[in-house]
């Protein structure tokens, strides 16, 4: 939308308050794509020239919660005896700004991560969203339109007991006004999955 200037003064804020506390051992992770993958993608170059090196080292240690969680199960801090073994399909839609800057990898690990889940991702572009694009009256027949392209038709053919991860928050509001189902974000799916 071009708030540039109030981009970059949160940005410096957020960079000036953070760079002391976020480290490889502390690092800052996040569950919204879009919000956290701003502090690795876009502060860097918001920010004014002294703060370069402070917000290159905080984008550096800037993790998307799948990320974290995919880097610990490598590392054996999360086994797989730890979840359930019941039988899952899920399709994932992943994030825009994620598959453009990041990947969505780290996420069909994660969600596969449990023994007997499976995990497929549809191969959708934006969910017709597009940030608060979709939200605003006189672009939601175009957003609707964008949605009916991939997105919905997939989730519209899923089994009913087929669970639909997004981890856009506007994705899965998205979802659910195109399609009348519900998408959980990835994090949700894992922890059901967790034994208890």
């Amino acid at each position: 939308k071009g708030f540039l200037r109030k981009a970059k003064i949160l940005a410096e804020k957020n960079v000036s308050m953070l760079k002391d506390l976020i480290s490889e051992e502390s690092p800052l992770i996040g569950l919204e794509p879009s919000a956290i993958l701003a502090f690795r993608d876009e502060y860097p170059e918001l920010v004014g020239d002294e703060l370069k090196e402070d917000a290159w080292k905080l984008a550096e240690y800037t993790l998307m919660i799948d990320e974290f969680l995919v880097r610990e199960m490598d590392a054996g801090r999360i086994n797989r005896d730890m979840f359930t073994t019941e039988e899952k399909h899920i399709l994932l839609h992943g994030h825009c700004h994620q598959k453009a800057v990041a990947s969505t990898t780290p996420t069909l690990r994660m969600l596969a991560f449990p023994e007997n889940y499976k995990v497929s991702e549809i191969p959708s572009g934006c969910c017709g969203m597009a940030g608060s694009f979709g939200y605003e009256k006189e672009h939601y027949d175009v957003s609707m339109k964008v949605g009916e392209l991939v997105l919905f038709p997939a989730v519209r053919k899923a089994s009913p007991d087929t669970l639909i991860a997004a981890p856009g928050t506007s994705c899965r509001h998205q979802i659910h006004d195109g399609t009348g189902r519900i998408a959980y974000h990835p994090i949700e799916i894992l922890y059901q999955a967790l034994k208890k």
